[in-house]
């Protein structure tokens, strides 16, 4: 009687984790034991599929646990890695478990680059393998039980959390073994089976009946459910619904039999005769419909032994009324099995192997945490440094501190001096002019990269909308177009970067044409460029003045700001913060990071100080300029006014902003240099990436056009006709035809089965009289029986002997109609109006056959040949 439903292994193609998984840790991670340990990893987790669905697996708990571990890890590795068909692309493809596929199309499959699809099929496959493991356990034992009721329920709560989940994991339709209206029937179907098996053990630890008589009518209603569900559903195997039905009754038979004894207990004899033949009507239906499938031939002996027992009692000594069964009193009922909660990890034996990894919540955080304090150091440096060149600006306007060191008026002034050697330690000139010539072979190489990524992605879009034009409807993946928008928004972005590139790297260009001259002056030896310096009548009577002493002493005070403020860049650049834990922290608290607020009160900790420090050095060096200024102008006013002086302070003015400016365009030059490097590997990466989804969106098209031209050759070639009856049934008598097993579990009457409906018998032909017979008797048929001996092939015929014509057209029949020979239309006559080809008296019907009415030479009278009732494809 115990016969149980399994459910059979969804089977996978073969996927190679390892690539592009080690890809994306290589990229996002530095080179290091870190990165090693991660690669590492990937390499695991590849061989764990491996085991896990790369070989066919045993019925036992070793390989149920090493399909949980790969379930486990599935989950723990989900939010660490971007699974996504535009970011990190792996396309798994898995067949539907319950189809067997056909000659020519294979079985149904499906393709998707979709974690959750991958985790929903690996689950799916836990649950079969935990019914087939259940389903092998020895029931007669207390450990086999216990085992199988463990099972059932596992694989009832998976099922029902696909049911719950697959919609939102696939975002599109599913096959139908994962379908939600599949999986919840078998999940329905693994509860009632555990039920069942506690009902076994009840009764092996012989329980009182009236808790066993409930334990089996909780069993019969699970059974009922689950039939309920799959009775539409053409997809499961065809003994399910039978088995189901079948158990239906067996279970409410073994609930009335228990509660039969409760009431011979109970001392109602009536109650337990009407019980037991409720019973033995619910086995006899079993017995008649599904023994094929289930044996109940003890359960029937006992049961009827029992009513056999009661009747006789009851006759002969009790004479107890038997009530009838829809008076009974209900059984109840005793649910002790639930579906178990799918709540990773279910393996007792897992390690995460991505521990150390963060998730990706936390680096996508850490990433945006990361341009929030880019752009806070970069705002501070920006603020001090252009801060630092207005300074600089108004001194070199002011000619200082060359005014005050040039007070002899004929020799080089210090500053100009330093300053010069400066120029020429850095390179002077070449070093400027070949950063200049570098820029464009840059940006070329930058344009290339992008170019080359965006081709790729309209390469293969034009190759999906091509096919999506040819397909239609069948083409049922997402469009190209809408997968590649923000890969194409990003490489839109980029191409904007480089515009904005090419206009600053112009503006260094003009500025170095601007200060070409005096650049050049500064780098010539220092005789060269004390003569290229006009001199002036000597000023030495200033050199002791309090409004020099006072310049000087602003001037060093500037001098210290500036100093200050290249310390406080470099505390501000090496401030560093692990942002993680608190990202991590806020995760497993909340569910969910709060980026901007915890990025922005972290940030204003670190900076704050920082930032008062800055607008305390700005506020200075504005007071001190104002003084300077101030101070100028007196200094202005001692100096004797002459041409020759305007012209030496004219020339220091432009050496000394020469230099501000040779040092500015250096630094964005070099700083020029390194953004286009810079931007040449994160170009390389998104190249990477689009190669990446290009590759993968061209294995899925190839498998998809596969699994199309299956489905093509799945479909029949022609619309599928019903044959009629009388051309496909034998001459001879027929019976009538068996009816299919009946697969509803309530009784009902059985109906007799009705023979096929026959078509209309063909219609006599018309009637005519003699005398219209007599005056046409060339169109009449032969009536006499056909001369000479029957051949199994006709004569040659002679050759026609006048050109033929078309060929007479022909009509389709009603059933059962016969065509009538081309020379035999006894319907031709005038009293007859009918639409036939009008055929001369006296012609044959064949040509170059002998006149009307008589037959060929030794030619026998041919049957008429059966028209079929469809047209000839």
């Amino acid at each position: 009687m115990a016969t149980f439903i399994s459910v059979p292994l969804k089977k996978s193609s073969e996927v190679d984790l390892v690539k592009p998984l080690a890809k994306f840790v290589t990229a996002s991670y530095p080179a290091g034991e870190e990165q090693a340990e991660y690669v590492r990893a990937v390499e695991e987790l590849n061989k764990l599929r491996r085991n896990a669905l790369g070989r066919p697996l045993d019925k036992h708990e070793s390989s149920l646990e090493i399909l949980l571990r790969y379930y486990d890890q599935l989950c723990a590795v989900e939010p660490k890695f971007p699974f996504s068909e535009n970011q990190l692309c792996l396309t798994f493809t898995w067949k539907d478990a319950f189809d067997k596929g056909s000659l020519f199309g294979g079985s149904v499959k499906l393709a998707l680059a979709s974690l959750g699809y991958e985790k929903t099929c690996v689950l799916f496959n836990a649950a079969a393998l935990a019914s087939q493991i259940a389903s092998e356990q020895n029931l007669d034992n207390d450990e086999g039980l216990k085992v199988a009721a463990k099972y059932y329920q596992l694989a009832s709560g998976a099922f029902g959390h696909i049911k719950d989940t697959v919609l939102s994991a696939l975002n599109r339709e599913p096959t139908m073994d994962i379908s939600p209206e599949t999986v919840g029937t078998l999940s329905h179907i693994m509860l009632a089976q555990a039920q069942e098996v506690l009902f076994l053990k009840a009764t092996s630890d012989k329980m009182k009946d009236a808790v066993i008589a409930k334990l089996a009518n909780q069993a019969a209603d699970f059974y009922g459910d689950a039939f309920k569900q799959c009775q539409y559903k053409d997809n499961l195997p065809k003994e399910v619904l039978p088995v189901l039905a079948a158990k239906h009754c067996i279970m409410q038979a073994n609930a009335e039999l228990h509660q039969s004894i409760l009431a011979k207990q109970k001392k109602r004899f009536g109650e337990e005769i009407a019980r037991l033949q409720h019973a033995a009507e619910l086995v006899k239906t079993v017995a008649s419909r599904y023994d094929e499938y289930v044996s109940v031939k003890d359960l029937t002996e006992r049961i009827n032994r029992a009513l056999t027992a009661a009747k006789k009692d009851n006759d002969f000594i009790y004479h107890d009324r038997v009530p009838e069964v829809k008076d009974l009193e209900h059984i109840g009922k005793a649910a002790l099995v639930r579906a178990t909660t799918i709540t990773p990890p279910l393996s007792q034996k897992f390690t995460d192997l991505f521990e150390k990894m963060v998730p990706m919540a936390v680096q996508q955080s850490m990433s945006i945490y990361n341009q929030r304090k880019a752009e806070t150091v970069n705002r501070l440096v920006g603020t001090m440094r252009e801060a630092t060149n207005l300074c600089n600006g108004v001194l070199a306007s002011l000619n200082l501190p060359a005014a005050l060191e040039d007070l002899s008026g004929d020799s080089i002034p210090q500053s100009i001096a330093e300053k010069s050697r400066s120029i020429v330690q850095q390179g002077g000139l070449q070093t400027i002019e070949q950063l200049i010539k570098d820029l464009p072979e840059l940006l070329t190489r930058n344009r290339e990269i992008l170019d080359e990524s965006l081709k790729m992605l309209d390469d293969e879009e034009t190759t999906d909308n091509e096919l999506r034009s040819k397909f239609n409807q069948r083409w049922n993946r997402t469009p190209s177009g809408d997968l590649y928008k923000p890969l194409r928004a990003e490489g839109a972005n980029f191409r904007n970067i480089l515009d904005k590139a090419v206009q600053a790297d112009q503006v260094v260009k003009d500025r170095y044409s601007t200060h070409c001259d005096m650049i050049t002056l500064l780098c010539k030896p220092e005789n060269e460029l004390t003569a290229a310096i006009p001199s002036a009548n000597p000023t030495k009577t200033l050199q002791g003045s309090e409004v020099v002493n006072v310049l000087r002493s602003q001037l060093a005070q500037l001098d210290e700001i500036k100093k200050e403020r290249e310390t406080m860049e470099g505390e501000i650049k090496s401030v560093t913060f692990d942002m993680s834990v608190t990202f991590l922290t806020a995760l497993a608290r909340d569910g969910a990071i709060s980026e901007e607020q915890l990025s922005v009160s972290q940030l204003d900790q670190l900076y704050g100080t920082y930032n008062q420090r800055v607008q305390a050095s700005l506020r200075s060096q504005e007071d001190l300029l104002g003084q300077v200024q101030t101070s100028h102008q007196e200094f202005s006013s001692l100096k004797q006014s002459n041409t020759e002086a305007n012209q030496r302070e004219e020339v220091l003015k432009k050496l000394a902003s020469a230099h501000d400016s040779y040092v500015e365009i250096s630094s964005n030059l070099r700083e020029g240099t390194k953004f286009y490097n810079d931007l040449t590997e994160i170009l390389l990466k998104f190249q990477n990436k689009c190669s990446d989804i290009v590759f993968a969106r061209k294995t899925e098209r190839d498998e998809l056009l596969k699994e199309l031209q299956q489905s093509i050759a799945r479909e029949p070639s022609a619309p599928s006709f019903n044959v009629p009856a009388y051309q496909s049934t034998p001459a001879g008598p027929a019976g009538n035809p068996t009816p299919a097993p009946r697969t509803v579990f309530t009784p009902q009457a059985q109906q007799q089965p009705q023979a096929k409906p026959q078509p209309p018998a063909r219609p006599p032909p018309p009637s005519f009289t003699p005398q219209a017979a007599s005056t046409t008797p060339t169109n009449a048929p032969p009536t006499g029986p056909p001369t000479g001996p029957p051949t199994s092939n006709p004569p040659p015929v002679a050759p026609p002997n006048q050109a033929q014509g078309p060929p007479y057209p022909t009509y389709q029949g009603y059933p059962g109609y016969f065509q009538m020979p081309m020379g035999y239309n006894p319907y031709a006559y005038g009293q007859y109006n009918m639409p036939y080809m009008h055929v001369a008296p006296g012609q044959g019907g064949y040509p170059g056959a002998p006149p009307a009415g008589q037959p060929y030479p030794g030619y026998p009278q041919q049957p008429p040949q059966q028209q079929p009732y469809y047209p000839q494809q």
